[in-house]
């Protein structure tokens, strides 16, 4: 993953997030991941993630060390390229500044009524490419 992210979030760690041995949960990350995703869609694409009727398809998380319970976590997330339904996301999990984990999800456009995938609205493309400066 390139180190080159156009976006990024803080995330509150709250004690439930934490396991038995004082670390986040790595189940947890995932969680975070939809926070970032969540800010992300409205704060760039203009709409909640809930309301864009889109299904996430795929998610793989590589782990690097550990979060302790204390620590500052901010998730940077950059879109590498769109597909015609699709919308992939890499991400950096930052502990204290460092790198913790990294991320990939897919999420795919889908018509509610059919289920079949949908295409990306024009307006989405444009508010993607114009976070890529």
């Amino acid at each position: 993953m390139t180190t080159e992210y156009e976006y990024d979030v803080s995330i509150d760690v709250r004690l439930r997030d934490i396991d038995f041995m004082g670390h986040v949960n790595n189940a947890t990350y995932a969680t975070y991941l939809e926070q970032a995703r969540e800010a992300y869609f409205t704060d760039v694409l203009g709409v909640s993630l809930v309301d864009t009727g889109t299904v996430l398809v795929n998610l793989e998380i590589d782990y690097v060390r550990p979060i302790d319970a204390d620590a500052d976590v901010t998730i940077a997330l950059r879109v590498p390229e769109l597909g015609t339904s699709s919308l992939p996301i890499e991400y950096e999990i930052r502990a204290d500044g460092d790198q913790a984990a990294t991320a990939r999800t897919v999420q795919v456009l889908v018509d509610e009524e059919t289920g079949d995938s949908r295409t990306l609205p024009d307006e989405w493309r444009r508010r993607i490419d114009a976070t890529r400066g």
